[in-house]
């Protein structure tokens, strides 16, 4: 059973931006007005902008998935990459603070489960869209185990929180991810992000956003740790999720690591780095 607790530690994930900015658009949103109900910001309350840009790892090391155009944004990218492909690579322990990354791995819902979890996220629109990302997480909470995006016509994203072939969105309407803080112009827009209790001492942290054309990788670092694992990237959305255990003791109040979202060009060089955001470190 979740204790109440655990509870607010999920609440606090589903926002990936800073507390002050999206309480200006609180009242858009019955899901985000229940959110920001004083349990902050979504892993960015803490955020310190040496955590996870420190030391970055070189792009080209990081096994990365190819990106695609962004879905809201002009100019020429590489194809978008299939959707079979998993996101990234097993983790090795990758340990910092009092926490470890025990598995950085996501694989692909199959097309069949993708229809159901949409049908029951988006009912009846749910013909309007189709699916751009779809993946099942490397551990599983008492009610999330994968996340799908999809778009419309219109180019409005929806992200569908999975458990099984059902799913839910965070966000009523569920559109309402789609430019709610800062609108069209920059690298990196964040979705829905959380940390949620998965077992004694396990956690499954999940997070979804939207990148523009000019980005070829995204990775994510967590904590102060330097190591950067690569998203799932396509159709202009990227999703990442990870597996990671508590190094503290028992007693202690969890909060997890804030997630730090990183960018590269077809170069390889870093143009944009969440840990580097003034968005973010402003609300230190």
């Amino acid at each position: 059973m979740i204790g109440p607790q655990e509870n607010e530690i999920s609440l606090r994930r589903r926002w990936g931006v800073p507390l002050g900015v999206a309480a200006g658009v609180a009242a858009v949103s019955v899901a985000a007005v229940f959110a920001l109900g004083g349990t902050g910001e979504a892993g960015t309350s803490a955020a310190d902008p040496a955590r996870g840009g420190a030391g970055p790892a070189n792009p080209a090391s990081a096994p990365g998935a190819s990106a695609s155009h962004g879905a809201t944004s002009g100019g020429s990218g590489s194809a978008p990459s299939s959707p079979s492909s998993p996101s990234a690579s097993r983790a090795t322990s990758s340990k910092a603070a009092d926490f470890t990354i025990t598995d950085g791995t996501t694989t692909p819902i199959d097309a069949g489960s993708i229809s159901r979890i949409l049908s029951s996220c988006l009912g009846p629109d749910a013909s309007q869209y189709h699916a751009v990302i779809a993946e099942r997480m490397p551990l599983a909470s008492s009610d999330t185990d994968g996340v799908v995006v999809a778009v419309n016509s219109a180019k409005q994203y929806v992200q569908c929180q999975t458990k099984g072939n059902k799913g839910q969105s965070q966000d009523s309407p569920p559109t309402f991810i789609n430019d709610r803080l800062w609108g069209t112009g920059h690298t990196v827009e964040y979705f829905d992000s959380m940390l949620q209790p998965a077992g004694k001492g396990k956690y499954l942290m999940l997070g979804a956003g939207h990148y523009t054309s000019g980005v070829a990788k995204i990775t994510i670092s967590y904590g102060n740790d330097p190591k950067q694992y690569p998203a799932r990237m396509a159709g202009g959305a990227f999703v990442y999720g990870a597996a990671l255990s508590s190094d503290a003791p028992p007693s202690a109040h969890f909060m997890g690591p804030d997630p730090y979202v990183h960018a590269y060009d077809a170069s390889g060089k870093e143009i944009y780095n969440q840990a580097k955001d003034p968005r973010f470190t402003s609300e230190k």
